[in-house]
């Protein structure tokens, strides 16, 4: 990827602008390292202590549960705190939990309060890592850098189905645990030796004398605005809401797919538990391009306006979904290419919502604010799935849990009408 940023004279503005980038790109993938990781070893999980999907669910729903809540608070302090820090704190939290994962014992209770306390843990990294793009990128490059920035948590996503499928297969579920658990404790330590927080806290000149043409090397604190003046933008603009709960429709057939499509792969189309793995890693890599592809089009195509795009992607989603579930599992090829359509069509307008959208309403002062309650509401919806897929599956069937994810791209589609312009 080519991070292209300000058309500025100033060459060690550029070299720190690529350096930021590829230190938050790696920093914020090994998160998923640590957090999707769940997905593949739940088949032996049960197997090993006799669970049901149903109790699987209540622990990925804890995660997604405290994640929600703990956006919006480390949203509003990703604005106050340094990137730097808080991004550090939450990862080797997140590794240190993943590595008492391995020691539950088949304890639901137990596994519950752990994965919900990595779900508060893990939501100091998105906030924060969007704030810290908006002190670096200027507003004419966010569509772009997001769309290239979304594509780590999309490909962490899958390098974490690839250690776990692989971990398991030679060393069982809780190697998936432990393997990323030390994994991810190493990369938080280079985020806090290497990251920096805005460019004017080290003599370089902000994104607004970046616009500006000032080359500014006063050195400057990123000065917070307050949390009155934050919550107020985050919590009276309603444009805002729409996009939140587009990102709770979204989240309720993404992590659909990324917490249950090993499963449906290894009970319905008869694929191993490693081969499910690497099979569904088709999702998150089509998923890649497909963010990349929704910046470039958002910036170039609909002149800065991101909802359009994604909205088209969206119903797309919805027709694929039923694709999915029509198309036999023998018929392998036709069914690889239809998860990759729908892991393109889900990332696209998803780093849309999360990413370029927060920065445009929240401006780059109160961004972290916006991007947490966005994903807050979002995740809200990624908890409904979670044991709300686990519930359908047992109690009424396979199809079920894809009309509830189908209604899931629907709503967000809905969402994006109203925030077309």
């Amino acid at each position: 990827m080519n991070v292209k940023s300000v058309e500025s004279a100033n060459p060690e503005l550029k070299l720190w602008q690529r350096k930021i980038f590829w230190l938050m790109w790696i920093t914020y993938a090994s998160f998923y390292l640590v957090r999707v990781n769940i997905s593949v070893a739940m088949p032996e999980i049960m197997a090993e202590y006799g669970l049901t999907k149903t109790n699987l669910g209540a622990v990925l729903s804890a995660l997604f549960m405290m994640y929600a809540i703990g956006q919006f608070i480390n949203g509003q302090l990703g604005d106050k705190l340094n990137s730097r820090r808080i991004i550090t704190i939450g990862l080797i939290s997140s590794g240190i939990i993943n590595i008492l994962f391995g020691f539950t014992g088949g304890v639901v209770a137990f596994m519950v309060v752990l994965w919900g306390i990595n779900g508060y843990v893990q939501s100091m990294g998105w906030g924060p890592t969007v704030k810290c793009m908006a002190n670096w990128f200027p507003a004419n490059v966010h569509g772009k850098v997001s769309g290239q920035l979304g594509t780590s948590y999309i490909l962490g996503g899958a390098i974490s189905w690839i250690i776990a499928g692989t971990v398991i297969k030679y060393a069982g579920w809780r190697g998936a645990f432990w393997v990323p658990g030390v994994i991810v404790i190493a990369i938080a330590v280079r985020w806090y030796l290497q990251a920096r927080n805005a460019p004017e806290e080290i003599g370089l000149p902000s994104v607004e004398d970046q616009v500006n043409g000032i080359n500014n090397n006063e050195i400057r604190k990123d000065e917070h605005i307050g949390f009155r003046q934050t919550l107020k933008v985050t919590l009276l603009n309603h444009y805002v809401w729409f996009a939140a709960f587009a990102l709770f429709g979204l989240n309720i057939v993404r992590y659909g797919f990324m917490s249950w499509a090993p499963t449906y792969m290894f009970e319905v189309q008869g694929a191993t538990i490693s081969t499910a793995a690497y099979k569904a890693i088709a999702f998150p890599v089509a998923g890649g391009l497909g963010a990349i592809f929704a910046g470039w089009a958002a910036d170039k195509l609909f002149k800065g306006h991101k909802a359009p795009i994604a909205f088209i992607m969206l119903l797309l989603l919805a027709v694929f979904c039923y694709l999915y579930l029509v198309v036999p599992g023998s018929n392998w090829v036709m069914s690889l290419i239809i998860l990759l359509i729908i892991g393109f069509l889900t990332f696209g307008p998803h780093v849309l919502i999360v990413a370029a959208m927060p920065i445009k309403l929240g401006t780059r002062k109160a961004a972290s604010s916006v991007t947490g309650f966005i994903d807050a509401i979002g995740y809200l919806g990624a908890s409904l799935t979670g044991i709300g897929t686990g519930y359908l599956i047992e109690n009424l069937s396979w199809d079920a849990a894809f009309y509830f994810w189908i209604s899931g791209a629907i709503m967000a589609a809905v969402m994006m009408l109203f925030i077309w312009n």
